[in-house]
Parts: C-alpha cells; structure tokens; sequence
C-alpha cells in the first residue's frame, strides 16, 4: 500500500483517536497534510495525540466526547460542524469490549451503544456535510469476530443471557450491516461506505471498564495480535488511496476486499437493523 498518497486541504475526523490503532490513524492522516480533528473521552489524551501532531508539523484539533453517550454524540457533531464547513474523511474507529453485561447513561447494553450505534448517530448527523464535501469517504472499523453471528433483535439487551465475546462479535456484525445499508442509501452522492477487519490488534480493548477479569484477558489474547502501525493499514489505505475512490460497500482486510459473514448480506435484516437504530437515538428513518 502506497504510504505517499497526499490529503492536503482534506478535513477529517477519527473517533477513538489516542490509542492503539485510531491513534496510529490520525497520526498518519495528518502527516499526509489532512487536518484531522481527534476524538476521545479523555481531555488530557486528546491534548496529547494533537500536540504530538502538532510538534510534527501536522494539523490536528480535539474534540472530547464519551460515545456511548447519545447527547455527548450530539453535541460532539453540533461543535464539528459549527468549526468546519467540510468533512471529507470520517473514521468511526471508538469501541471497547465489555466482559460483563454494562449499561449507557441511555439504558442501552454498552456493547451495542459505544461499538455500532455512536457508528449510526454520529455518520447521520454528519452525513449533509459529508455530501456537501464529495467526494467523500466513511470508514468503519468493525472486526473479524463477526463471523458466525447474527443479531437477535428482540434481544439487543442481552437479555437472559450476556457473554462479553459474543456481543462485541454482534456489535461489529451489526458494523457491516450498517456499513451496507448506508452504501445502499448514499448511492450517487459521491460519498463511499466501506468496512474492514484490522486484524487481532495488540491494543488495550480488553481491559477496559473490566477489572480484575480484563487485565488477564487482554495479556491471553490481544497482546498476541499485531502492532497497532499494522492494524491501521487497512483503515489508512480506504481512509486515502485513490484504489478505491468511488468503491463503496466492501469488507477489506489488509488493502483487500474480501467476503463477509454472508449473513450480512441479508438485506430485509439490515432495513430493520437501520430502522430500529433510528428509533434507539431518536433519529427519522
């Protein structure tokens, strides 16, 4: 993957910007020559991410905000669009994963609200600006561990029965689906919608908000996987190279568009996934 492509002039935004691979990802867009305003819920972080932009030439400002949080997503995008007038690049990279069934300050299971549905609300309340900048790409993180699951939409709570694993592989299920369904409905206005699978990063997800159980987690499982420079290759490569300017609705995995869980593809699944999203952040379908 070519590492010389140019975003001069470009306005883009990463969310989940002062670690691991989103870090790696602002970092990388600003020294391209993008303006790239950081995203984090830690203030102090996102100082840092943008001051280290900063000392090296590159353009970056932060804006903090808890995405699993509906109105701190709100106003994140009310502050970005009364600073900018275009967006040209969004990188929906926030998540975590949650070993023990947790809630959002709006009752929702935290897995599905921080990982799929801060994806949802913020790309909607962004997307007029993202048309009015065409072309213009979305980029979502989403992950391997979909496969060989499905979403049980009467149950998106968790309910009876919660397994950390198996609702972070739901959430980013549910990325890919949302990720279709927005390239279906953004066909001809010159925005793009693609997804891909970072790989088994070497990041902290696990041991998040987990205690005791995700400090021995992370360690067994993530600290196996690749360094966080690798795993954002993919995410950097739809984020600029003119490869896939105009492609739109694709899984990829290391610069390659591959097949997802065909599941995924199921399209009266994900009007309903969009549907019942709009009413879960109080968005018209």
């Amino acid at each position: 993957m070519n590492e010389n492509y140019r975003l001069d002039g470009k306005i883009c935004m990463v969310t989940g910007a002062t670690a691991g691979i989103g870090k790696v990802t602002a970092e990388t867009l600003a020294r391209r020559g993008a303006l790239v305003v950081v995203v984090g819920r830690n203030a102090d972080k996102c100082e840092a991410v943008v001051a280290g932009i900063r000392e090296s030439g590159g353009q970056a400002e932060a804006i903090v905000a808890e995405l699993s949080s509906q109105s701190q997503i709100r106003a994140l995008a009310a502050a970005f669009q009364q600073r900018y007038q275009q967006l040209h690049i969004l990188v929906n990279n926030a998540g975590a994963f949650f070993m023990r069934r947790q809630f959002s300050e709006d009752g929702i299971e935290m897995t599905f609200a921080l990982n799929h549905l801060s994806y949802f609300l913020l790309t909607n309340l962004l997307l007029d600006l993202l048309k009015a900048s065409a072309p213009a790409r979305v980029v979502n993180i989403a992950s391997g561990a979909h496969r060989g699951n499905a979403l049980n939409f009467d149950r998106l709570k968790g309910e009876r029965f919660y397994m950390g694993w198996v609702a972070y592989g739901r959430s980013k299920f549910a990325n890919i689906m949302f990720t279709y369904e927005l390239a279906r409905r953004l066909e001809g206005t010159g925005v793009t919608a693609n997804a891909l699978h970072p790989g088994l990063v070497n990041t902290r997800i696990g041991s998040q908000n987990n205690g005791i159980l995700g400090k021995l987690f992370q360690p067994l499982v993530f600290s196996r996987g690749i360094s966080p420079e690798e795993g954002a290759g993919t995410s950097i490569f739809l984020a600029t190279s003119p490869e896939v300017e105009g492609k739109t609705g694709q899984y990829y995995y290391r610069g390659k568009a591959i097949v997802s869980d065909p599941k995924t593809h199921d399209l009266k699944a994900a009007a309903r996934l969009w549907q019942i999203s709009a009413k879960m952040t109080g968005l018209s379908d």
